[in-house]
């Protein structure tokens, strides 16, 4: 036969198109007028006697005011609906890892999920699933553990809509927040309790640099680098040679190292390229992957517990941390200095609140600040 749509009789035809030939159902929905198609497979697997049974079917269920296609669709949800909130969690988190830049994502989203959400509604019907299983989930913990209850609200939402994409489940997802979880709870950021990173105080900052200058070892010149840099610690952790340019003395921080997703420059002052210089002494052979702090085990950074003992052994206590650093330095550039804000911000690479004003200033403000961390290191030194 030609190439072309021949008619059964019945709504039933067969599409011919070289050498395949397929059955289809021909109809108008009685739901929405429409006129619709119905595949009923090729011609090689179904006969003609089970295409026309296959058609008095859909005829019968057209009679009964159904769709044939739209009941279709549901014999296939229902054929997956038994499937657990479990299963599909790990279905999705296996999916997904490949492409979760940190090796960490998927182990904690086991972890939280095993803790927080298994023992609850592991267990139920993914299709089943409704906004008092999230509630009963995300209630206890939502005012005392708000950071966490946060993270687990946005995981069960992913997961969900992961189900409804796949037709494993159908309506609303009960775990949205706009217009539904928003009108139940309150919002994350007014009953979390603000956690401040404590801080050396700017003005007692010279006297444990001090003691950092007389301390050995990687860890104190991490502390040292990473206070002259205003740097994260796990962007002077994983620092590499490779981002260092000596001759401009200019540390890149790669787009995917940084909280913003942005490449950052920072000025190097004398103080940080005398620490380079030192871990050079320190570090003759350089490790495969070219880190400039590198840990004890091959491949691995030098580890954050390490850095915070150094700082800890300089300011005598255990009451301070790292990253209160950077809130030293802050303190000590509105107090001490006459750089306008967005100097200071820039500096710690923090994202710019007003939209207007990040549109229009592209640039990251490197001159002056080279010479704010210039200050910066003096003040530090006690070198004024």
């Amino acid at each position: 036969m030609k190439n072309g749509v021949y008619g059964d009789g019945g709504n039933l035809w067969i599409t011919i198109r070289g050498d395949t030939r397929a059955w289809t159902f021909r109809y108008k929905s009685p739901l929405t007028g429409k006129r619709r198609e119905m595949g009923l497979g090729p011609a090689r697997d179904i006969s003609l006697s089970e295409a026309r049974s296959k058609a008095t079917d859909a005829r019968r269920l057209l009679l009964e005011g159904h769709d044939p296609l739209e009941e279709q669709a549901k014999r296939k949800r229902s054929a997956t609906k038994e499937r657990t909130f479990k299963e599909v969690a790990e279905h999705y988190i296996t999916e997904q890892t490949p492409a979760w830049k940190d090796p960490r994502s998927a182990p904690m989203w086991r972890s939280s999920l095993d803790r927080h959400v298994y023992p609850l509604m592991g267990n139920r019907s993914i299709a089943q699933v409704q906004t008092e299983d999230v509630l009963a989930v995300l209630r206890p913990i939502w005012e005392t553990t708000t950071e966490t209850a946060s993270r687990l609200h946005g995981r069960i939402e992913r997961i969900l809509d992961y189900a409804h994409s796949h037709h494993w489940r159908e309506g609303n997802n009960p775990a949205r927040w706009r217009g539904h979880l928003a009108n139940i709870l309150p919002k994350p950021t007014a009953v979390a309790k603000v956690v401040h990173h404590a801080a050396v105080p700017y003005r007692d900052l010279p006297s444990v640099f001090a003691q950092l200058e007389r301390q050995d070892g990687a860890a104190a010149l991490a502390a040292r680098f990473l206070c002259l840099t205003a740097a994260r610690s796990g962007e002077v952790r994983h620092a590499r040679w490779s981002e260092i340019d000596l001759e401009k003395q200019i540390w890149v921080v790669p787009a995917e190292r940084m909280k913003a997703k942005r490449e950052h420059r920072v000025p190097l002052t004398t103080g940080a390229l005398n620490v380079l210089r030192r871990m050079e002494i320190l570090r003759p052979l350089p490790s495969a992957d070219g880190l400039i702090f590198p840990g004890g085990k091959i491949g691995s950074p030098l580890s954050d517990v390490a850095i915070s003992k150094a700082l800890h052994r300089a300011a005598g206590t255990k009451d301070v941390t790292i990253h209160g650093l950077r809130s030293s330095f802050r303190d000590w550039a509105a107090e001490e200095t006459d750089f306008p804000r967005e100097v200071a911000e820039m500096a710690l690479a923090h994202a710019i609140g007003n939209k207007v004003e990040a549109a229009y200033r592209r640039g990251d403000l490197l001159n002056k600040r080279q010479e704010m961390m210039k200050q910066w290191e003096q003040f530090c030194a006690d070198r004024a």
